[in-house]
């Protein structure tokens, strides 16, 4: 093993041990031995040989010994033990500027967190105020810390790269000589996340237009200029392709560019079985050119209704189109209420009322209060006495306030067994219940798939909450049988929920299809913790439509005499 490396592993031990809690003399000793190492200008190798390096001051025996192995062998036993013993999430949060080991660790063991995507997760709900050594202050440096440390990734959420394709897309509408410019790509098939932004123009003066975008104030770097392409780098580091098509070829241009490629492929073979040659300037018969003003001119050419653009996945969508089967998706507007709403009793950021008063202004006609439950101490969660004083404070709003309905529940925890937190009687007493896993999500699959069927055939519970347990770019789903948690949920008349919390989008919308197939309703919710955070349903409706979800299929899409019917059931 060359000195570099060795340097390294002796860095990263320090680092492990701090994480651990290792005696701060065995730490230090770690950190001191890899800068003298740094600057041993020997050959480490024959230093090791001849007993030379265990002379130089700060080599211990026991570093020396450590170096050796290192030398020797390439490799390190209590190195790689304590390594694997680690999160790597952890290691990766090291990267993150201004956090440090002792403050990770301190995070790890208050909280549990053990990625980067969890910590951000955790200082949107707040969580990091009440941590000792830590509050508001050191809370919001981190997430500046955090929105750094963002742009050097390769992938974005859903809901950080809209608003930033949608800013483009109003600065390339107001250039000179643009007729028209759509949002394509993965975005606008609403994928929850991105490597990249598509845009696709119609223009007079393409070359004026490339100018243009690549001297766009968010510009960090240009990676490709030419007449009818350009493409940047954003200050933020997402990428960005910019397309100008003549208006006889934007259609083709539109439909090529949102993709999927599989998508593409699929219609193109479609297109070669019917005599024809389809491309992005195209779809021709021989020499001549089929006209198309319209994606949906295009589809007809091929014997296809329109598909809109978050199905075109190639996913069977376009078997289910011949055969006259495509979707009326659900839409924003189709959504009457909102469940799973936190308020300041536990991590949220707002009063009961307020929060109802902006689910008012948002024109919802119902709202669902479900803060934490006793387990979760980390989130404030509410004691049996402190539900009950909730409750009491939503049937007086009730009185209060009029074009809003306030539904009185609980995110209860799923506990390790699958119980759910409080005693049935309390439970009872609630509008709905949400039943959440919020820790041990390293249990097997066969654990975590009777918790959770345990969980879904409590009387009580009303909808599974952020079923798989995933945070996007961050937390892999937990192990467990899908099948058979949505079976269960079948048999006891449960709702499955679709958190739209752009961190979460959690059922995935590949499993929409067999929620759909079963019967399954989900709800759309905004796991809100703010005012801000009612609006994130949009996010759960995107990928609801992309899970080919129909309004009917969709609880709170249901008016409010249906919605209490059902939980008075």
């Amino acid at each position: 093993m060359e000195k570099s490396a060795i340097v390294g592993v002796l860095e990263e031990m320090a680092v492990l041990m701090e994480l651990h809690g290792e005696n701060p003399f065995k730490v230090r000793a770690f950190q001191n031995g890899a800068r003298v190492l740094e600057t041993f200008e020997g050959d480490v190798a024959a230093a090791v040989a001849n007993g030379e390096l265990k002379q130089v001051k700060g080599i211990g025996a026991g570093l020396f010994a450590d170096i050796r192995s290192l030398v020797e062998t390439g490799g390190l036993p209590v190195y790689e033990k304590l390594k694997a013993e680690t999160p790597a999430g952890l290691l990766e949060m090291l990267s993150i500027p201004g956090l440090g080991p002792k403050k990770i660790k301190a995070i790890h063991e208050g909280l549990g967190i053990s990625s980067v995507g969890e910590l951000e997760y955790a200082c949107l709900e707040n969580r990091l105020v009440d941590l000792p050594g830590f509050g508001e202050k050191t809370q919001t440096k981190i997430l500046k810390s955090l929105e750094f440390w963002k742009k050097h990734r390769g992938r974005f959420l859903y809901a950080e790269a809209l608003p930033v394709a949608q800013a483009l897309e109003a600065a390339i509408a107001r250039m000179p000589g643009v007729e028209r410019v759509v949002i394509a790509g993965s975005l606008r098939r609403k994928a929850e996340t991105v490597k990249d932004v598509d845009l696709v123009a119609v223009a007079s003066h393409a070359t004026a237009v490339m100018a243009a975008f690549v001297s766009l104030p968010d510009v960090e770097q240009i990676t490709g200029q030419g007449e009818t392409k350009s493409s940047v780098r954003l200050k933020n580091g997402l990428n960005v392709d910019l397309r100008v098509f003549a208006a006889e070829d934007f259609a083709y241009g539109l439909l090529h560019f949102t993709g999927s490629q599989a998508f593409n492929t699929t219609l193109r073979q479609r297109a070669k079985a019917r005599g024809l040659k389809l491309n992005e300037y195209g779809l021709w018969r021989d020499e001549e050119r089929l006209p198309a003003s319209e994606e949906s001119d295009i589809l007809a050419h091929l014997d296809l209704p329109y598909l809109p653009p978050e199905l075109r996945e190639d996913r069977g969508e376009i078997a289910e189109a011949e055969a006259g089967r495509v979707p009326v998706l659900v839409t924003d507007q189709d959504l009457l209420g909102v469940f799973h709403v936190h308020t300041h009793a536990s991590d949220g950021e707002a009063s009961v009322r307020d929060m109802a008063l902006r689910a008012r202004a948002l024109g919802y006609k119902y709202i669902g209060i479900s803060d934490h439950s006793a387990s979760a101490v980390y989130a404030r969660g509410l004691t049996a006495e402190r539900l009950a004083e909730q409750q009491s404070e939503i049937r007086a709003l009730n009185e209060e306030l009029d074009g809003i309905t306030i539904l009185s529940g609980v995110e209860a925890d799923i506990l390790a067994d699958g119980a759910l937190d409080y005693d049935e009687a309390i439970l009872a007493r609630l509008d709905f219940v949400i039943g959440s896993v919020h820790s041990r999500f390293g249990q097997d699959r066969a654990q975590m798939t009777a918790r959770l069927v345990r969980a879904v055939s409590h009387p009580q519970l009303t909808m599974l909450g952020h079923l798989t347990g995933r945070l996007l770019l961050s937390r892999e789903a937990y192990e467990f049988d899908l099948e058979a948690v949505l079976q269960a949920a079948v048999k006891h008349g449960k709702i499955v929920e679709l958190n739209a919390n752009p961190h979460r989008l959690d059922i995935d919308w590949r499993d929409l299809k067999r929620v759909r197939e079963l019967g399954l309703q989900i709800a759309i919710n905004p796991d809100a913790h703010s005012l801000k955070g009612l609006e994130d349903t949009r996010f759960g409706v995107a990928v609801a439509r992309k899970g080919g979800i129909r309004a009917e299929d969709v609880f709170n899409a249901q008016s409010l005499e249906v919605v209490t019917a059902r939980l008075r059931q």
